[in-house]
């Protein structure tokens, strides 16, 4: 049953972007943890809560943010040219080739399924147009077309970058999951606030520092053995 303001159809779709059972493939990257894990960087619950903070807000989930956020307000009102803009920038500034990867890959993805299952004929311009997509853009402009309250995507969407990396972690066995749990409950002030300052963030801070992370994912690359595609 729909609510009086239509807030269900918009939630509804959220979720289901969101949902781990999207098909976008996160569930083959790890961001660098692997690589972390493997030198023992990140071995237990508090490195572990470090590093995904660390991400969201001063590594990809910066970037993401912004990224997302331009987009949302280029489709909002159908401007192709700084959705475009906006999505070039999200391809271009990532540190390593499998980061790259790690966002092509999924934007590619999501883009595709969401404009097949919910058809938009906005988002079916920019699959057509775009020859690589960056995730937070498809997600962004598929918020915007939505209606859903950018607020709601920014916070949705670094909740799933943070609980995709804890699942990474169970699956590397640096934590078990009750303490992955307790990792997302304590970073929900920490993504809250990851999502409002992005929402007001100047266009020219547009960056990221976590040279951390960075270094893992570069190790990765020649990485032995690996579970993960980053």
């Amino acid at each position: 049953m729909e609510t009086d303001d239509g807030a269900t159809p918009a939630l509804y779709r959220m979720l289901a972007w969101l949902s781990p059972a999207f098909p976008v493939g996160a569930f083959s990257f790890s961001h660098g943890l692997e690589a972390a894990a493997e030198a023992g960087t990140v071995h237990n619950r508090v490195s572990l809560q470090d590093w995904i903070a660390a991400v969201v807000v001063r590594g990809a989930g910066r970037i993401d943010a912004d990224v997302l956020r331009e987009a949302y307000w280029a489709a909002q009102v159908g401007d192709t040219c700084a959705l475009r803009s906006a999505n070039q920038r999200g391809v271009a500034f990532r540190g390593t080739a499998e980061t790259r990867l790690e966002t092509t890959a999924q934007g590619r993805a999501f883009l595709d399924t969401c404009v097949a299952a919910w058809p938009d004929r906005f988002l079916s311009g920019f699959a057509e147009d775009a020859s690589s997509v960056c995730y937070p853009a498809a997600v962004g402009a598929a918020m915007a077309r939505a209606g859903i309250p950018l607020q709601w995507a920014l916070t949705g969407y670094l909740q799933a970058m943070a609980a995709n990396l804890v699942s990474a972690a169970l699956r590397l066995g640096v934590i078990g999951q009750t303490d992955g749990q307790r990792i997302l409950a304590a970073l929900e002030p920490t993504i809250s606030a990851a999502a409002t300052s992005a929402m007001t963030r100047d266009a020219d801070a547009f960056g990221s520092a976590a040279f951390a992370v960075e270094l893992a994912s570069i190790a990765h690359e020649t990485q032995y053995t690996r579970l993960f595609r980053s």
